[in-house]
């Protein structure tokens, strides 16, 4: 059909708003060294050996390949890949950054970015795989997935000379699934981003670093249910493990890593540790190297560092970026922790290190030396906040002091609930950190009341708001928002950390049996959002809201996310200063994405449910919308009222040809253009800088939504 039909007939698809797609990047909980240990001897065999050392010298770089390898072994599934081609894939994963091995630890284990340099000598570690599979008695062919890897599509890498189909099908999905994992995963230097943060970049990186069509086919199988893969996976790997332990008389030694009592932890009981992870300061633990073995909240809270990437690194200034009180930095020679250790005696010193967004905040840094009659074992560290200023989680901490409480969880109520959300939102708006609400129902909770009573079903959601409270941070918020639905506000966390709270929360209410109920275990379903430029209280509520029904539809027992996270551009100056005129309408500009049509309209259809717009007409490729700036109640000043918006939008999609300059990767590019202009309903709502401000945010709300850019062309106002 022609491609202006097609468009037409999407346009109309938008009526049905409540039918939403989505899914939550779920990540699992990790697992115990041992079982680790067996899965990857069931698929190396004695080359397991490998992976042991590459977990020794970087086990932060050894789980991102068990991670891949999985990632690659469930797209194989969804591929039908012949089993021969599926094993060397998920073999080539496991191993595919082993030559890291060679790569020295000041540029391996460094915290910040590379320079130019350093990643010269980090690219290397190809040559290092290939080096090392072969003394191993690897087959060639494996080296060469790995290796190809590398390469970009558009042979534009001088590194690796291969181009097009001229690079191995096995190596063009390791590379996909490798960026995407990285992309996703919490790094010191920078925080995991959303999916679909990631899902845009892949798009954008279509044809020059990796394979479009490839790209199109693993985006395809983000959207579908990952229950089925995952347990095919599971089954597969299971089955080998079983084979391996059978088929031989003896079983290979598990070593166990860091096995001083500080690693593993075993010296620490489960009292401590829930002491240590809800003090207000940050503690720190390190071993005799300054290898960070534990990270608590608070840590987290005065440094921006997630645990899961501060862990297994070195402590020093640099790290943390430390400056003395007149403002010169430390070198790593002055580490304050590395002097208790050497000489047994404590510190204390004043000092600034960088904080969240990228701030200075003064701390005074308590280094303690942890000795024993065999030497010293470790230190610990104290981070105390010694500014004046207080942050925005001692905010949100004396406002949990002062709520009203449900009288049967002990947790919020659902009016301290509606209070705290639009004190969330607007603070979070004012300072630029994100903000998520996770918004969780327990599952088929009438039949437990109508099975076990309601004294039971009383004891349920007690016990799910007590796990909800203690997988929290302090600064969060947690409300019984009516019945067993339950809702957490997420102080300064993105979408993706988000997901994996929610996920936590799952997956331990599904493993806590409940006493009312015999022994048996209860689950819920979770649904994710995160605030977004142009954002209420009331659209944050409903995006969370749509995917918790979209989580109960899809099976329950799940976590799905909405929302894209993703931050809005700075207006151009040009743009909103150069408003001379009072013509109809207050903005007219044109947003370009890089996504396909269907993409851009399912994108829309959140839009349009979420602020509450009204569609007044669709015709041929355009369409008419509807919409209040500001829900009743969400008024900030007494004198303010709603401004209702009248929102056209023209969208078209044409194909982009493109090729490199070696003259590959031609093919055509979906562009989804759409053609917007907001004006006012009402000609008593043009008061000048009122309705241009609140337009303003209305447009920022669309282009997150649609992860869209502004074009470059020079926006104008409307004559």
């Amino acid at each position: 059909a022609p491609r202006g039909d097609r468009i037409s007939g999407l346009l109309q698809s938008l009526e049905e708003v409540a039918s939403q797609t989505g899914h939550a990047t779920l990540a699992p909980d990790p697992r115990s060294q041992q079982h680790e240990d067996r899965l990857v001897d069931a698929r190396l065999g004695v080359a397991s050996s490998l992976f042991a050392a590459l977990r020794c010298k970087h086990p932060p770089t050894a789980a991102h390949c068990l991670r891949v390898a999985i990632g690659c072994s469930q797209w194989a599934a969804a591929m039908k890949m012949p089993d021969e081609l599926r094993t060397q894939l998920e073999v080539a994963a496991l191993l595919h950054d082993i030559g890291k091995i060679g790569i020295p630890d000041n540029v391996l284990l460094k915290q910040s970015r590379l320079q130019p340099d350093e990643l010269a000598v980090l690219q290397r570690h190809t040559v290092f795989a290939r080096e090392i599979l072969r003394h191993a008695g690897a087959p060639p062919e494996l080296a060469e997935i790995i290796v190809s890897s590398g390469a970009w599509y558009d042979g534009s890498r001088a590194a690796a000379p291969l181009a097009g189909d001229q690079i191995p099908v096995l190596s063009r999905v390791l590379a996909i699934v490798d960026a995407f994992d990285s992309m996703t995963t919490d790094h010191v230097y920078r925080p995991a981003k959303s999916t679909e943060r990631a899902v845009a970049e892949l798009y954008e990186c279509a044809g020059t670093q990796f394979d479009p069509g490839m790209v199109k086919h693993f985006v395809q199988q983000l959207s579908k249910d990952p229950g089925p893969q995952r347990a095919e996976v599971a089954k597969r790997w299971l089955a080998s493990l079983e084979q391996t332990s059978g088929g031989l008389p003896w079983a290979p030694g598990l070593a166990t890593l860091n096995a001083s009592p500080s690693a593993q932890g075993g010296d620490i009981s489960l009292f401590e540790r829930e002491l240590i992870d809800h003090m207000h300061d940050g503690v720190v633990f390190v071993d005799p190297q300054r290898q960070i073995t534990l990270w608590n909240t608070g840590a987290e809270r005065l440094t921006g560092v997630a645990s899961n990437a501060a862990l297994g690194q070195t402590l020093m200034p640099s790290l943390l970026v430390m400056s003395a009180p007149d403002g010169r930095l430390l070198s790593d020679n002055e580490c304050p922790v590395a002097k208790a250790i050497s000489t047994g005696a404590s510190n204390t010193q004043r000092m600034s290190v960088i904080g969240r967004k990228g701030k200075h905040v003064e701390v005074d840094l308590h280094s303690i030396p942890v000795c024993a009659p065999d030497g010293v074992r470790g230190a610990t560290v104290l981070i105390h906040d010694a500014s004046s200023e207080a942050s925005l989680e001692q905010r949100c901490q004396a406002l949990h002091a002062e709520m009203t409480k449900d009288p049967m969880t002990q947790v919020a109520n659902r009016a301290e609930f509606d209070r705290a959300l639009a004190m969330f939102v607007d603070a979070h708006q004012e300072t630029g950190l994100p903000c998520s609400l996770i918004m969780s129902d327990i599952d088929h909770f009438k039949s437990i009341n109508d099975t076990y009573g309601h004294q039971a079903g009383d004891e349920a959601i007690v016990t799910f708001a007590s796990l909800l409270k203690s997988l929290c941070r302090t600064g969060d918020l947690v409300a019984r928002y009516g019945g067993e639905e339950f809702a957490v506000l997420c102080a300064d966390c993105n979408n993706a950390t988000a997901a994996f709270r929610a996920e936590q929360m799952r997956r331990k209410l599904s493993e806590t049996p409940q006493q009312e109920l015999g022994g048996k275990c209860i689950t819920a379903s979770f649904g994710v959002s995160e605030l977004q430029a142009g954002d209420t209280p009331e659209t944050l509520l409903r995006r969370s809201d749509r995917a918790l029904l979209q989580a109960k539809d899809q099976g329950r027992n799940q976590v799905v996310q909405l929302g894209a996270g993703m931050a809005e551009d700075e207006p151009k100056k040009s743009w909103w200063g150069g408003f001379t005129s009072w013509g109809k309408s207050l903005i007219e500009t044109t947003l370009l994405t890089n996504v396909p049509i269907e993409v851009a309209v399912e994108k829309l259809k959140g839009f349009i449910a979420d602020h509450d717009a009204r569609i007044l007409k669709t015709q041929e490729h355009e369409i008419r919308v509807e919409c209040r700036d500001l829900p009743p109640g969400m008024h900030k000043r007494k004198t303010d009222r709603p401004v209702t918006f009248i929102i056209d939008l023209k969208l078209s999609e044409e194909m982009i040809d493109r090729e490199n300059a070696a003259g590959l990767a031609k093919g055509k590019y979906a562009q989804t253009t759409a053609q917007v202009t907001i004006r006012p309903r009402h000609e008593r709502d043009r008061r000048r800088g009122y309705a241009t401000d609140r337009a303003r945010k209305l447009l920022g709300s669309l282009k997150s939504y649609l992860m869209a850019k502004e074009a470059d062309l020079e926006a104008a106002p409307a004559k």
